[in-house]
């Protein structure tokens, strides 16, 4: 892992006062927007006491600034906690130098607000040196010290306190299990549901290295196993979560010893490593801020500011080059991988009017077809690629997509639902079925796609003939008014010639000749008692939901006279079309 020390490019002067944060110490810092902002906020140092000012670093620019915030800001204070939650900044607690606080403001970084929210339920008493971290919507503060109401004297806290971000309610959590001793200069990280307290300083000015995590969702505390190169007992250190692993710098111990070496914890496994680093790395501090850049910086943390061993606030700032990838980030493709999935993606979507023709007698004519809800003559067309839901009605729009030696594929899309489907013809087919294109179907291929958008009270056999009837009369733009069962004999004779029309060729692009029954002619046999049985023989028999939308479309594709053709649709989801 590598250090570098942050070069800034430039800063704004606001009232002849440079904007950048200066020499500080007991400040805080935080990430927003994916790491591309980083706003600091209050610690001790400019003019030797507490500061409320607020800077904002552009970690793309390299620039800080001061923005003009609204509302009414926190009083000046160190030491405090500042929590990310969204694009909003919950600070808490902290001390005036005088007192420790209790209060709890919010900083709106989208619009620069200072908000002071109303809250209700049993609060923190007021505390420094705490620690909080965020689970969902809940926030956790965690220690501290504070002061007792009538001695005056110092008071140590291992207490937990919940916040819901939500409802603003405060809650003083009952925990089980062994909860860390009471200790102030701690740090608290959240991985998943656990919250993770590390290190920190006792009432007794005892240095801690422990480690305990509290389960957000149980609130039972136990000390986790560690092992590996072990953490050094310190206070007053900066611990960065990144993933799974936890980055601990810098800190104190009671000979005023203070830290500049590097830990990480891995919390799954418990195990301790000392970090060896390359580069300019920042000198020995405590009460130093940090933050993690990633994803805007991949695997990048920030230290910024604290305090050396003469007592005295610094205003540098470090970069650390982990190396390492957020798990909870997908994998960055390579270009080959990105390209292989856009072909992917182009495959699967929606074929559109080149795949969709009309039936016509010049089999070389090749247009969009169009296609008319079943018993509503009057109603416009509608192209199968434009979607128009009708309300109050169920929607069917089905595609012949290959062409197989006893049947079609075809692709349907019911009440905007993508399913999949096979046609089958029991009956003998022509020998030219056997050899027929089994790629996409082209111009005059196109077989059985109709879009049913009502369903009709009348019976099946009457339905299906008025089904025909207008199929044929839009598949082969025949003038005339709709017909009527009161006219069989133009029925029978329209059937003749539709047959007649889709009678084989050479042409590949032809429909696929059906066999019909030797015995006898389409044209002499055919009435309307053949017709009411034949449309019921023919009816489509669908295994999946719709079934009605989708026989009547099905048995309207098939055309009159098809004695001995039988149909199955097998319909099921496809999971390859979105």
């Amino acid at each position: 892992m590598r250090w570098e020390r942050v070069q800034v490019q430039q800063y704004q002067v606001i009232n002849g006062d440079a904007s950048r944060p200066g020499k500080r110490w007991g400040h805080t810092c935080n990430a927003v927007k994916g790491g591309r902002f980083l706003y600091l906020f209050g610690g001790y140092g400019k003019d030797n006491c507490q500061t409320n000012q607020v800077h904002v670093f552009d970690t793309v620019k390299q620039t800080w600034s001061q923005p003009v915030i609204k509302g009414t800001p926190p009083t000046p204070r160190d030491s405090h906690s500042c929590t990310t939650v969204g694009d909003n900044l919950y600070v808490f607690g902290g001390t005036d130098g005088k007192n420790p606080l209790k209060d709890l403001h919010i900083l709106d970084t989208s619009t620069h607000t200072w908000i002071c929210p109303s809250l209700r339920g049993e609060g923190p008493e007021a505390r420094e040196g705490h620690s909080a971290a965020l689970v969902g919507k809940r926030l956790f503060i965690i220690g501290g010290c504070g002061k007792s109401a009538d001695t005056n004297v110092e008071v140590y806290y291992n207490d937990v306190h919940i916040l819901n971000t939500d409802t603003f309610v405060w809650k003083c959590a009952t925990t089980s299990g062994t909860p860390p001793s009471a200790r102030d200069s701690h740090t608290c990280s959240s991985w998943k549901n656990k919250i993770v307290v590390i290190g920190g300083e006792d009432g007794h000015d005892y240095y801690l290295s422990d480690v305990h995590i509290l389960d957000a969702d149980t609130l039972m505390w136990k000390e986790l196993n560690t092992s590996g190169h072990m953490l050094l007992p310190r206070a007053g250190h900066s611990t960065v979560c990144f993933g799974k692993n936890l980055f601990i710098f810098g800190g104190f111990t009671d000979a005023q010893n203070l830290y500049d070496d590097l830990y990480m914890l891995d919390i799954d496994s418990g195990l301790w490593t000392k970090v060896l680093t390359t580069g300019d790395r920042p000198s020995a501090r405590f009460s130093v801020a940090g933050d993690c850049l990633d994803p805007v910086k991949d695997g990048v943390l920030v230290f910024i500011g604290g305090c050396n061993e003469i007592l005295e606030a610094l205003d540098d700032m470090y970069y650390l080059y982990t190396g390492l990838r957020d798990e909870r980030r997908p994998e960055k493709l390579s270009l080959r991988k990105q390209l292989k999935l856009k072909c992917q993606e182009q495959n699967l979507a929606p074929m559109h009017d080149n795949a969709l023709t009309r039936i016509e007698n010049n089999p070389d004519v090749r247009h969009p077809m169009a296609f008319m809800g079943c018993g509503q003559p009057g109603r416009e067309n509608l192209p199968l690629n434009q979607v128009h839901p009708l309300q109050g009605k169920k929607t069917f729009q089905a595609r012949v997509t290959e062409s197989l030696p006893h049947g079609y594929t075809i692709e349907t899309y019911i009440d905007g639902k993508p399913l999949r489907g096979i046609l089958f013809a029991n009956g003998p087919s022509s020998p030219n079925l056997a050899n027929f294109n089994s790629s996409r179907k082209r111009a005059g291929e196109f077989d059985g796609d109709v879009s049913n958008g009502d369903h009709c009270n009348k019976s099946k056999a009457s339905r299906t003939l008025q089904q025909d009837s207008l199929g044929h009369k839009q598949a082969y733009n025949l003038p005339g008014k709709d017909s009527s069962l009161q006219e069989p004999k133009a029925e029978a004779s329209a059937a003749a010639q539709d047959l007649k029309n889709l009678a084989p060729s050479n042409n590949v692009s032809r429909l696929p000749e059906f066999r019909t029954n030797p015995e006898s002619s389409v044209a002499s046999s055919l009435n309307l008692n053949d017709a009411r049985k034949n449309a019921t023989d023919s009816t489509s028999k669908v295994l999946k939901e719709h079934s009605d939308s989708l026989q009547d479309s099905m048995a309207s594709s098939l055309g009159q006279g098809t004695k001995e053709i039988t149909t199955r649709v097998l319909v099921g989801p496809n999971p390859t079309y979105p």
